[in-house]
C-alpha cells in the first residue's frame, strides 16, 4: 500500500500533478491538501477508473492531520505566484511560512515520509523544511528532496536538435546547482549519449535552460506562469521515490538534497562550498542512497557558471535557515 498525500492540491501545479498521480498504478491512496477547493478536486479525481483512492481535506476538522497520517510520499506544490506589485522578496515571506507551517505538520503526522518540495525558491524551501524537521528530532536527508527535475527536462527538451533523439529524455543530462536562474547549470558535456553543441548557440541554450520559466510566463501573458511541464517533472520524479521504495534498483534521478546526510554527498558539499546541492542521486527503498559527483571534469565553460551559481546559492541557502532560526515579525 502507498499513500501520496499532495499540499497545495487546488493550485495550478497542484491540480494536474494529483491527476497524474490517481493514474499511477502504483499509488493506492491519494489525499489531496489545500486551504480550499479540495474537496471538488477530489471527487472530480474520484471518477477516473484507476486504483487510487481519492480523497481531499481543508485545514477545518484536522484536515491537514487526516491527509498526512499515514502517508509515504508527500508532495508539496504549495504557495503563490508572484503577483503585480510583489517583491520577491514578499513571495518569499509568504511561501516560505507556507512550507515551514506544513512540514511540521508533517514532522507531527507522517515525519517518515518522503518530503518532495516543488515550492519556490527551492534554494531556500528545502532548508526552511531541513531546519523544522531537525527542529522536531526527525530530519532523515535521505527523504528530503527538492524537486528539480523540471530544469532536467527542459534540458533534454531544448536540446534535441543536437542530440537527434526522437525521445528527449532517452538523453541523458546532468543539471546541478540550484532551482532558479544561475544557480541552474547544465553540465553538457556531461550528457549521454554524448552529443556536440555548436559554440555560437551554447551561451544561449544555457540561459534557456536557467530562464525557461520566463518563456512560459511570457507566452502566458500574466496569467500564470510553469504549472504543467511542473506538474509533469514532479510526477516524474515522485513515481522513481515510489518505484525505488518499492525495491526497483537503478534508479537516479536530480534532486535538491542535504549534501552532508547523503553517502558521496561530502565530497560535492567540499568541492562546492554549499550543504544543499542538486546533483544525481541514486534511489533506495530509503530514499537518497547515493550523491553522484559529476563535476570531475567539466569544462572551463561549466566552472564558471559553477562558480556563479555557489555563489548565489549560499544566499539562497542561508535565507532559509535564517527564516527558520529568527522568523519574521507577524
Amino acid at each position: 500500500m502507498v499513500k501520496a498525500a499532495v499540499l497545495g492540491a487546488s493550485g495550478g501545479i497542484g491540480q494536474p500533478l494529483s491527476l497524474l498521480l490517481k493514474t499511477c498504478s502504483l499509488v493506492d491512496e491519494l489525499a489531496l491538501y489545500d486551504v480550499v477547493n479540495t474537496p471538488g478536486v477530489a471527487a472530480d479525481l474520484s471518477h477516473i477508473s484507476s486504483v487510487a483512492k481519492t480523497k481531499g481535506f481543508l485545514p477545518k476538522d484536522d484536515g491537514l492531520k487526516h491527509a498526512l497520517t499515514g502517508a509515504d510520499v508527500v508532495v508539496i506544490p504549495a504557495g503563490i505566484p508572484r503577483k503585480p506589485g510583489m517583491t520577491r522578496d514578499d513571495l518569499f515571506k509568504v511561501n516560505a511560512g507556507i512550507v515551514r507551517d506544513l512540514v511540521k505538520g508533517i514532522a507531527e503526522f507522517c515525519p517518515r515520509a518522503f518530503v518532495l518540495i516543488i515550492s519556490n525558491p527551492v534554494n531556500s524551501t528545502v532548508p526552511i523544511a531541513a531546519e523544522v524537521l531537525k527542529a522536531a528530532g526527525v530530519f532523515d536527508p535521505k527523504r528530503v528532496f527538492g524537486v528539480t527535475t523540471l530544469d532536467v527536462v527542459r534540458a533534454e527538451t531544448f536540446t534535441q536538435e543536437f542530440s537527434g533523439e526522437k525521445n528527449p529524455s532517452a538523453v541523458n543530462i546532468p543539471v546541478v546547482g540550484g532551482h532558479s536562474g544561475e544557480t541552474i547549470v547544465p553540465l553538457f558535456s556531461k550528457a549521454t549519449p554524448a552529443f556536440q553543441i555548436p559554440a555560437d548557440k551554447y551561451d544561449a541554450l544555457v540561459n534557456r535552460v536557467q530562464f525557461g520559466g520566463d518563456e512560459v510566463v511570457k507566452a502566458k501573458e500574466g496569467t500564470g506562469s510553469a504549472t504543467l511541464s511542473m506538474a509533469f517533472a514532479g510526477y516524474r520524479f515522485a513515481e522513481s521515490v515510489i518505484r525505488a521504495s518499492k525495491g526497483q534498483a537503478g534508479i537516479v534521478e536530480p534532486t535538491f538534497v542535504y549534501l552532508p546526510g547523503v553517502p558521496g554527498g561530502e565530497k560535492i558539499a567540499k568541492a562546492t562550498g554549499v550543504e544543499f546541492f542538486s546533483t544525481f542521486v541514486s534511489l533506495g527503498t530509503n530514499g537518497a542512497e547515493k550523491a553522484i559527483n559529476v563535476l570531475e571534469g567539466i569544462t572551463e565553460q561549466e566552472q564558471k557558471l559553477l562558480d556563479v551559481c555557489t555563489k548565489g546559492l549560499k544566499g539562497n541557502i542561508e535565507k532559509g535557515i535564517d527564516f527558520v532560526k529568527n522568523p519574521p515579525p507577524k
